[in-house]
């Protein structure tokens, strides 16, 4: 089973039942999935792009990524309708937590001058969204063979209905808020 998950089980659920002052286990918020995504403008020229941005996605997360595709013709972008710009993944279940626990473990103390993320970036729904600016920081990616350096979206989807309760939530599984005046 993946550490978070039975962290979740055994930990976070009782004290997020004590601290938001609900007695029903399922009435507190849980993670529902993770979806990764990479928008590959340069892909339209070079197809290259696009493959080796497949490749570590599915390196990272354990699953083969989704292409995505233009949905609207674009001139000035040089951009067909149906041209393939990107790829994403959603993980749900054992690997969502296994990657959680790898991008607050290993990842995210590999980014250059990290202070935390800002506690401000909820949807207003409960959900979170984060951008690296490259995929060089997972440990999984070869930084030897990878000739593009990548950013990439990442969005935590919370069953939460407040920005609040997803916030701590996602404060008892370790993520790193940035403290209020240091950004």
């Amino acid at each position: 089973m993946a550490r978070l998950l039975e962290k979740y089980r055994n930990e976070i659920v009782t004290e997020l039942k004590a601290d938001l002052g609900r007695s029903n286990a399922h009435a507190v918020p849980k993670m529902v999935k993770i979806v990764l995504n990479m928008g590959l403008g340069k892909a339209v020229q070079d197809r290259k792009r696009l493959e080796e941005a497949v490749k570590h996605m599915a390196v990272i997360t354990g699953q083969k990524p989704e292409i995505t595709r233009a949905k609207k013709s674009v001139a000035g972008f040089k951009l067909r309708e149906g041209m393939e710009i990107g790829c994403r993944v959603t993980l749900r279940g054992k690997r969502m937590y296994e990657f959680l626990d790898r991008l607050i473990t290993l990842a995210l103390p590999r980014v250059r001058d990290f202070r935390g993320f800002s506690p401000k970036a909820f949807d207003g729904h409960g959900n979170y969204t984060l951008g690296l600016s490259e995929q060089m920081v997972f440990p999984e990616v070869d930084a030897d063979n990878a000739k593009y350096i990548q950013g990439l979206n990442i969005t935590l989807v919370t069953t939460s209905d407040s920005n609040d309760d997803a916030k701590l939530l996602m404060e008892k599984f370790g993520f790193p808020f940035s403290k209020p005046g240091t950004r």
